[in-house]
């Protein structure tokens, strides 16, 4: 059994503890989260820190597989200038010593659990033998109508390979401008079943020109890349969540850099979204942050990721909440931490062991240090470590 405690504790069951006192078994496991009125007393074997305890981060957007990509794509050349960047450079014979570093990075980042977008098996290996809990989105793409078949086989296949390793997986589209509408359709068909869905959203401006007109950066990016190729997509972003997306579990949408409060209110009708922010990577990409104060004005449930090391300097979360902090001031600590850690644990469906300090559960203990604790803020200074 072991006890800690500190000048705060962010439980996600209720107020920040004060001094409060968290029992674990040797495992982690939460015995009792105990509120001491901030009045806490001397007790053999008690870890005290200064600073702030907060459930494990749970990060809801990575791709491990480009982890090799680290400062080789230049920032700010939109949307459509990464996407040729990417599949002009990526090195798949690198990705898999590059995730295993990547994997080391988010557990000393504080993550315990991660959804982690896969295109190939490169990171199934490191993922059996981790200390983070992983959840693996095979990623479909293709605009070719004609192509629709043997794409969707493609990540059937990689699905077969995941399953073989006991890895939980799910089936889900990359995003509106990189499917065709009819391998959208087969995605749809196969995900029935799905707990988690997630699809990049609306993270760059030319992606509603490419729909809407056919035309602009993304379209410039795909003739460059394979001359001739058919494109068939969607029209409109929040019709297809709507309709062309299975109604089955939750639905991640990720980056949100340029989702307007119509989209917002129209998606709306879905009662099972959660909205992914990961802000470093859009000022990498775009150099523009979501409307952060709409989405929570229109009640939106946020959970953050880090995307990858292609457009990110590191894999802290810790980061992202400082930026999103720098960016929109008027948001409490709290919110933050919850975002980072019981939101993303609801929108993964894991809960039940992961999100909040509370009895039976194993959700990881962090020690946030640095921190201005007159006033509950991140500093510059800020760092995590773990407690288990």
């Amino acid at each position: 059994m072991k006890q800690f405690s500190a000048q705060f504790i962010f439980t996600n069951c209720g107020p920040p503890l004060k001094r409060g006192v968290i029992t674990t078994d040797d495992d982690g496991t939460v015995i009792s989260a105990e509120d001491t009125g901030g009045e806490l007393k001397e007790r053999a074997g008690l870890e005290f820190h200064n600073g702030i305890i907060i459930p494990g981060f749970v990060n809801c957007h990575c791709h491990l597989e480009l982890s090799g990509l680290v400062g080789k794509i230049p920032s700010g050349k939109g949307l459509g200038g990464f996407i040729y960047d990417i599949m002009s450079i990526r090195d798949r014979t690198e990705s898999s010593i590059a995730a295993l570093r990547a994997d080391r990075m988010l557990f000393n980042e504080g993550v315990v659990l991660c959804a982690d977008v896969c295109n190939t098996d490169a990171t199934f290996e490191l993922k059996t033998k981790s200390r983070i809990k992983y959840i693996s989105l095979l990623e479909v793409l293709g605009t070719d109508p004609d192509a629709a078949q043997q794409r969707f086989s493609e990540t059937l296949r990689l699905s077969e390979a995941a399953r073989s390793l006991g890895l939980e997986y799910s089936v889900v589209p990359h995003s509106f401008y990189s499917l065709s509408l009819t391998l959208l359709r087969l995605v749809k068909s196969a995900t029935a079943s799905n707990r988690v869905t997630s699809i990049h959203f609306m993270e760059s401006g030319s992606e509603t020109e490419f729909l809407a007109n056919n035309s602009g950066d993304i379209k410039e990016t795909f003739e460059n890349s394979w001359p001739g190729i058919k494109v068939e997509t969607v029209k409109d972003h929040a019709s297809a969540i709507l309709e062309e997306i299975t109604l089955s579990g939750n639905l991640i949408l990720v980056h949100n850099t340029f989702t307007g409060r119509s989209t917002v209110r129209k998606v709306r009708e879905r009662d099972n979204i959660f909205w992914c922010l990961c802000p470093r990577s859009n000022l990498y990409i775009e150099n523009q942050l979501p409307e952060v104060g709409m989405l929570i004005e229109e009640g939106c449930r946020v959970v953050t990721g880090t995307d990858s090391l292609a457009s990110n300097s590191s894999l802290s979360i810790l980061e992202e909440l400082k930026t999103i902090q720098d960016f929109f001031p008027s948001i409490p600590l709290e919110t933050l931490v919850s975002w980072a850690t019981l939101n993303g644990a609801r929108a993964l469906c894991e809960e039940s062991t992961f999100g909040s300090i509370a009895p039976g559960k194993k959700p990881g203990l962090l020690l946030i240090q640095n921190a201005d604790l007159a006033n509950l803020r991140l500093t510059r200074e800020s760092r995590v470590s773990r407690l288990i």
